[in-house]
């Protein structure tokens, strides 16, 4: 099958097209075929640090997870990480090569990164029986399609069989499905080779007839209609919808062996980056971990995270806005637990020099760790691997602010002064034994009864996540025909849907 590929579009997004990337790749993997996962360009704050020391989205990284291979820059070239609304930096091949309006990127930049784009799926095809690629929003998105290299211009280019998801769950997907293919071109109609149903509630007979009068309206047939699975969990890829107060991260069921729980409430910053930094407390038996945005919420909580951000003053501005930076000043005054990750560890400073990430230069942080930071032009990508709490800790680090620690107790890269911690590493917390010593430090500052479980494996947990996505596509997809359109492409003579595009 050498050289074989899928692009899997979505109608929306959010639609799916990360987890049933990687449940494909799941699937696949299981069946003995040598798979790679690829994204040409994502734009998420949710990002991770390869062992070469390249940037790339978290979901690719999760998705090279789900095909049981190394994730590279090669699974994700363009990375674009919004520092607004209006701008984002421009990761390129793991490295960051400057900021840039959206105007200007789909201006001319964009078509620049075609040709690394197309060399690197190539050569990820060269090396792997299939390529299972994800795209980006909707395909049908008709005033970015000339300048598109990452839906159907890259299908277009590489000869790729594009199997488009919709989201049943928000309703209206068969119009979606219709509307998806009758705004594309006739050329790229020729690669839609059909549809996959997502997040199915009831009885699946009763949309048969729809997805009936879908073929017979497009010629395309659907390859299969998962059900809802809840409790998943796997790695999001743009960022949490924190516009709905108090979301819960979620969790597994299971009760908590101490007479407590744990109630965690993360601090929902702007441009917060890398919020599944929480994930491994919310795997925990008997931890709650919430979203949050009034210091109100602080009052319950047993720990307090500041988590990353791609805007560390703009952070801090809103902290200060909200109320919520008095509320962890007094939180410190009491001995009630903090924890400060990469960007919330620099709020968390006594002092930030910012020329280069919101040139704002010198801004006073929340002074409750003894840290000055001062924001470096080159970007700081690394895997560490060290010690805390008498346990071994391995993470990664993606920060433009270099701290320089004053005093306090030295914790991982930063320190800590009584119960308020601070530190760059991203992933700490995934190192099974290092996050329970470290929950048992929060119950007892927080004087709770609670005791972490001896035996939670978050990575066993993420496998468990990952073979379960590979279920839904084994049970609910025609597996022989999505076999059959990765080896072979899009079926020969698909009809044109009018009115084609504008």
């Amino acid at each position: 099958m050498r050289g074989g590929g899928l692009l899997v579009a979505g109608t929306t997004s959010d639609a799916g097209k990360s987890v049933v990337t990687a449940g494909i790749c799941r699937w696949l993997v299981r069946q003995g075929v040598k798979v790679a996962p690829f994204k040409g360009q994502n734009m998420s704050l949710n990002s991770f640090v390869t062992r070469e020391g390249a940037e790339i989205g978290r979901a690719q990284a999760m998705q090279a997870q789900a095909a049981r291979v190394e994730p590279t820059a090669l699974m994700n070239p363009v990375l674009l990480k919004p520092g607004g609304d209006r701008s984002s930096q421009v990761v390129l091949m793991g490295k960051p090569v400057g900021e840039m309006s959206a105007r200007g990127y789909h201006g001319g930049r964009q078509q620049t990164l075609f040709e690394p784009v197309l060399a690197c799926l190539e050569e990820l095809r060269a090396t792997h029986d299939a390529v299972i690629c994800e795209g980006a929003g909707s395909p049908a998105e008709i005033n970015l399609r000339r300048t598109d290299i990452v839906n159907m211009g890259v299908a277009r280019a590489a000869r790729l069989p594009v199997l488009v998801v919709g989201d049943i769950d928000r309703g209206g997907v068969f119009a979606q499905f219709f509307g998806t293919t009758a705004l594309l071109a006739p050329e790229d109609q020729e690669l839609i080779a059909g549809y996959l149903v997502n997040k199915f509630r009831g009885d699946v007979t009763l949309l048969e007839p729809g997805l009936d009068m879908l073929h017979g309206l497009t010629g395309r047939r659907t390859f299969g209609v998962l059900p809802y699975a809840h409790g998943l969990g796997i790695d999001e890829e743009d960022g949490l919808r924190v516009s709905l107060r108090g979301t819960v991260r979620e969790s597994v069921v299971a009760p908590p062996l101490g007479a407590d729980v744990l109630r965690v409430a993360v601090c929902a910053v702007p441009l917060m980056s890398n919020f599944t930094d929480v994930d491994a407390l919310a795997a925990e038996p008997g931890v709650i971990v919430r979203f949050v945005d009034r210091p109100e919420e602080l009052a319950d909580a047993d720990l307090v995270v500041v988590p990353g951000t791609r805007g560390t003053v703009k952070a801090l501005a809103w902290l200060r806005e909200r109320g919520l930076a008095d509320a962890l000043a007094r939180r410190a005054a009491e001995g009630r637990p903090v924890l400060g990750i990469c960007g919330g560890f620099q709020a968390l400073g006594e002092h930030i020099e910012d020329e280069v990430e919101s040139r704002a230069g010198a801004v006073e942080g929340l002074g409750l760790l003894p840290v000055r930071v001062r924001f470096a032009r080159e970007k700081t990508l690394a895997r560490p691997v060290g010690e805390a709490l008498g346990e071994r800790v391995e993470g990664y680090e993606i920060h433009h602010g270099v701290a320089e620690v004053l005093g306090g107790e030295a914790f991982l890269d930063g320190c800590r002064v009584g119960a308020v911690w601070g530190t760059h590493w991203h992933g700490s917390l995934e190192s099974d034994g290092f996050r329970r010593a470290f929950l048992r430090e929060v119950a007892a500052a927080a004087g709770q009864a609670f005791v972490p479980a001896p035996d939670t494996s978050f990575g066993a947990l993420r496998e468990e996540q990952l073979d379960r996505l590979g279920d839904l596509v084994e049970e609910h997809a025609d597996t022989d025909a999505l076999l059959r359109l990765i080896e072979e492409g899009a079926p020969k003579g698909l009809p044109f849907v009018p009115p084609g595009a504008p």
